[in-house]
């Protein structure tokens, strides 16, 4: 046999330059929105808010000290997690990496406890042993907070596998980001939850920046949507700006994981305003980049929109409810600045012999 035979064909030069470009993206504008009525749109802005303001503070607690380690804030993208909590039921999984502060609170984690993990102190989830990263809630059905990039990924898939094994009818929701899609084991996950038809749904949180690197310079194709192609799972690009989108994209999927078709992906595009870390400048994009999401695609400011042209709220009305939200958020970090540290025998506790 000819050794030639084996040998890939020359590519041409056009192909070459085309192989570099990512392929056409769907805009995720077009997709289909959920028809809130008033009372969703007023819980979904005063739970958006109630993560923005708390992340807005555990940042000033950072500045001030207070907050040791990493803390990667969640300003931003607080409508992923917000519109996926709405599509969730009883007894529904949810673990996510370490931007995990939003997720929390959307499980309906007591601010209290979550501040005061952050500030490690003993009234914290893990008893101010796990810091912002790793926090956990077996009562909210909050699995963590997980420090290592993708790791969490795996475990969500194992959450699938045991809502299958007992036959509970509940779905595992297993958030990632950008940055942790090229991770090799969330394609082993993809595998093994696709060829056991697995109860999870796959949220992957683009917001286009994977610490500090642009996903256009760090992935070779960027519909992470279809990252599941080649195991035959269902995806689609979402708009996670708009909290309604999400919520009509994660009732479908979450639906879709229920009845036993097995595992679905949603590629959330979002933005976070801050840094990838407190410690990150973000130096590497532009002030008018954020600005100009802030000012056209914010959140919480299209809903506070459709709230004050529908008439169904007033300024004042707006004000009452950021009133509550402040005063629920400064009696967090008061709870976290005066609970009492731990007390060094909890050193010995929670361990493995």
């Amino acid at each position: 046999m000819a050794a030639t035979s084996k040998k890939a064909p020359a590519r041409k030069a056009s192909a070459s330059a085309a192989s570099k470009k990512s392929p056409a993206r769907r805009s995720p504008s077009r997709a289909a929105k959920s028809t809130f009525t008033v009372e969703q749109d007023k819980t979904a802005y005063r739970d958006m808010l109630l993560i923005r303001r708390f992340e807005e503070r555990a940042g000033q607690l950072y500045g001030m000290g207070l907050i040791g380690g990493f803390c990667h804030l969640y300003i931003g993208q607080e409508a992923v997690v917000t519109g996926m909590q709405m599509a969730l039921i009883e007894g529904d999984q949810v673990i996510t990496g370490y931007r995990d502060h939003g997720h929390m609170l959307a499980c309906g984690m007591d601010p209290k406890g979550v501040m005061a993990e952050l500030t490690g102190r003993r009234g914290g989830y893990s008893r101010g042993k796990g810091g912002s990263m790793h926090m956990f809630s077996v009562e909210k059905n909050f699995y963590g907070g997980h420090g290592i990039v993708g790791g969490q990924v795996s475990l969500g898939t194992g959450l699938g596998f045991a809502n299958r094994y007992r036959d509970n009818g509940n779905v595992s929701i297993t958030y990632f980001g950008d940055g942790a899609s090229n991770q090799g084991q969330v394609y082993e996950s993809f595998n093994m939850a696709k060829l056991w038809d697995l109860p999870v749904v796959y949220v992957i949180e683009n917001n286009k920046y994977g610490m500090g690197t642009s996903i256009e310079r760090s992935s070779s194709t960027t519909d992470l949507s279809q990252r599941g192609a080649s195991f035959d799972i269902p995806g689609e690009q979402v708009d996670g700006m708009d909290v309604r989108a999400v919520k009509a994209a994660s009732d479908k999927a979450v639906a879709h994981a229920r009845a036993g078709k097995g595992p679905y992906i949603l590629e959330m595009i979002t933005y976070r305003y801050r840094g990838h870390s407190m410690s990150d400048p973000a130096k590497y994009r532009s002030k008018e980049e954020v600005q100009k999401v802030r000012t056209e695609h914010d959140p919480i400011e299209q809903v506070k929109e459709r709230l004050l042209k529908g008439k169904h709220i007033d300024e004042d009305g707006l004000k009452a409810i950021d009133k509550e939200i402040r005063a629920i958020v400064t009696e967090a970090a008061e709870f976290a600045q005066n609970d009492p540290e731990p007390d060094p025998s909890e050193l010995w506790t929670d361990i493995v012999r």
